[in-house]
């Protein structure tokens, strides 16, 4: 299982604005994409959580911080990070960087949802006991 979990993005000219630079809200979908591939390197692929759990995995809260801007061609490691475990949440760290410069971090708060009810629910048991070891391994 992977703690700090890093995926690779190119900068392509259809994520940039007239000036070359990556439009503020391309950095929300690189960001999903990485929560996407982290959760599947994780062992947990959405459409199996989904037919075998009922349970769904939705953004309730998000906050952003743009620091530096990335530019047509960049290549970007966006990284993933579990800080916090609850029932049925879990907190997310989030950065985009380029050459080792951070030049967003986000902060995301993940809810576990039943795809009947739309409503919160605990995560099942599987699939928290395999949160945890990954908030554990992170702090060895």
């Amino acid at each position: 299982m992977i703690h700090h979990f890093i995926w690779p993005v190119r900068v392509y000219y259809e994520d940039t604005d007239a000036a070359g630079v990556v439009y503020y809200a391309n950095y929300l979908k690189f960001l999903e994409r990485a929560r996407t591939e982290w959760l599947r390197e994780a062992g947990f692929e959405q459409t199996h959580l989904k037919e075998q759990y009922k349970l769904i995995l939705m953004v309730q809260q998000f906050s952003i911080d743009y620091l530096k801007p990335a530019l047509f061609n960049d290549l970007l490691d966006i990284t993933v990070n579990i800080t916090k475990l609850r029932k049925a949440s879990l907190i997310m760290t989030q950065q985009v960087l380029h050459q080792h410069n951070i030049l967003c971090k986000a902060h995301v708060k993940i809810v576990a949802v039943n795809t009947l009810s739309l409503r919160p629910m605990g995560f099942p048991r599987e699939i928290k006991t395999a949160l945890q070891k990954l908030i554990t391994e992170k702090n060895d």
